[in-house]
């Protein structure tokens, strides 16, 4: 298992409170590979800085996770077919790396 970061953008379509059952939704794909998340860290909406889909801000939620490697691939293929987000990154922490403000 390895330490990763994981960083989405969901829609402005979602609606306000519904954006936490989307979170619970991703840390599910995290959890259905065998991860485990350690932190979520709800950044809230804000402008994009640049069009993504004709959307021009979203809602920024920052996870970070424990996954083995080889199911990386596979979580972000399912991230891609996942409706509610418009744009994921997931970035490999390195040892003794500390955690994005």
């Amino acid at each position: 298992m390895r330490d990763y970061e994981l960083v989405i953008i969901i829609s402005p379509d979602v609606p306000e409170e519904e954006v936490p059952n989307t979170i619970d939704k991703v840390g599910q794909l995290i959890t259905s590979r065998g991860g485990e998340v350690a932190d979520v860290n709800r950044w809230g909406r804000r402008k994009l800085a640049y069009p993504i889909k004709r959307y021009t801000e979203g809602d920024y939620v920052l996870t970070q996770f424990k996954l083995d490697p080889t199911q990386v691939t596979d979580l972000e293929a399912s991230m891609e077919l996942t409706e509610e987000v418009i744009r994921h990154l997931v970035v490999r922490k390195e040892e003794g790396e500390s955690a994005a403000p």
